[in-house]
């Protein structure tokens, strides 16, 4: 057998580094293409987290099982899936490299895994995994169907990565049932509640709302506009990225990064709190945390819970307002106001609708931005008389 197929157990090593603790570094050798076997080595973890060769060598497993990917199934395959569990996150979540998945669904999955999959799952080997014992387990959960769905999901997820590698060749989770129906409706705002809150709100918070709900935009895109993103001759919003706990990424699909029209109202809006702002320019974010001297957006969660929760509450709105709410409120009106599925798909921006899409024709541009207008126009009733005084007409 040559050296590319016969398994390796590789071995670690403690190293020094010119500055911090020492590490554990695993060693193992790969033939290149050109013929020619060469060592090969990955950093497993300090010594801190790992306190001897033995448990540097089980955090290997990993990188010991990516290092046999071509050696026999029988003796590459990981032992439990909790081995099954640490591949995963070497080739699907580990670091930026990793385009196929967002820093945010990274974070999601691996809580899942902390929290959920490996305290419940991590010692047994993969044919001891059942769907019947799955589907109870999950049942026994107390926590929401859609969150069960993606622990579901995620493991499923788990099996088919195993059968990519050859290392089992089926996926039990596939015969598991779980619904992600919605137990409780979403709350939507009226629109007598969208008025009275606009009308109660401070200047930035009042263009953050008016701008979250007569787009529908999520909060993630929402926070990681900058100005230069806001064409105002063109009445456009460039939406290229998102921000989650501060780290930028692309936006959740490819429909999300189309360009998204801009009722004038809202521009006026924009145009006078960039006025107030300490941080107008070009590369600026247009919501820029004045506490992170403008470095990053405000944080989602300060913003509803110190800011607009309150003002709903002190006019007695008494619903569960969160930044979902207003998404959920501008496809609500526009569903009031007879909009066709096509182009209220094309507002909100969702890449799931394959049956709409095939049978609506595409929506133009013009009925995008009358339907967008028609709520805006709702939620900021008499605007003619006080439109000449605060919001000068811009884009003709």
């Amino acid at each position: 057998m040559s050296q590319r197929t016969r398994y390796q157990q590789g071995s670690v090593q403690r190293e020094k580094r010119r500055s911090g603790p020492d590490v554990w570094v695993f060693r193992w050798r790969e033939t290149g293409t050109d013929g020619e076997s060469k060592y090969r080595k990955a950093i497993v973890g300090t010594v801190d987290a790992l306190a001897n060769e033995a448990s540097a060598l089980k955090a290997a497993q990993a990188l010991r099982m990516d290092a046999n990917q071509q050696a026999p199934q029988a003796e590459s395959g990981p032992d439990t899936i909790a081995a099954l569990v640490a591949h995963y996150r070497l080739k699907e979540l580990a670091g930026e490299r990793n385009g196929r998945k967002s820093f945010s669904t990274r974070a999601g999955y691996e809580s899942y895994l902390d929290n959920w999959v490996l305290p419940r799952w991590g010692e047994l080997k993969l044919e001891q995994v059942k769907p019947v014992a799955v589907e109870e387990w999950l049942d026994g959960i107390k926590r929401a169907r859609g969150t069960k769905a993606k622990i579901r999901n995620l493991m499923s997820a788990l099996f088919t990565h195993a059968m990519r590698y050859e290392w089992t060749d089926k996926n039990p989770i596939r015969l598991v049932r779980q619904s992600a129906k919605r137990e409780r409706v979403p709350d939507v705002l009226e629109l007598w509640e969208v008025q009275l809150l606009l009308s109660k709100l401070g200047v930035r918070e009042r263009t953050l709302a008016l701008l979250d709900a007569g787009t529908g935009l999520r909060v993630s895109e929402l926070l990681a506009l900058r100005w230069r993103d806001v064409d105002f001759e063109n009445l456009e919003l460039n939406v290229t990225r998102s921000i989650w706990h501060q780290v930028i990424g692309d936006c959740k699909t490819e429909a999300s990064a189309k360009p998204v029209p801009l009722d004038s109202y809202m521009a006026e809006d924009l145009l006078r709190w960039r006025r107030q702002s300490d941080y107008a320019g070009l590369d600026d974010y247009i919501f820029a945390s004045e506490t992170m001297r403008g470095k990053q957006p405000f944080w989602p969660d300060n913003l509803m819970k110190r800011h607009i929760r309150p003002v709903a509450k002190a006019n007695r709105i008494n619903k569960q307002i969160g930044w979902h709410t207003f998404r959920h409120t501008f496809g609500t009106l526009l569903k009031a106001n007879g909009e066709d599925v096509k182009t209220v798909q094309e507002l909100l921006r969702h890449a799931n609708s394959r049956i709409t899409l095939e049978v609506y024709t595409q929506a133009v541009n013009s009925h995008k931005r009358a339907a967008q207008s028609k709520v805006v126009r709702m939620m900021v009733p008499n605007q003619g008389e006080t439109e000449g005084a605060l919001h000068p007409r811009i884009g003709g």
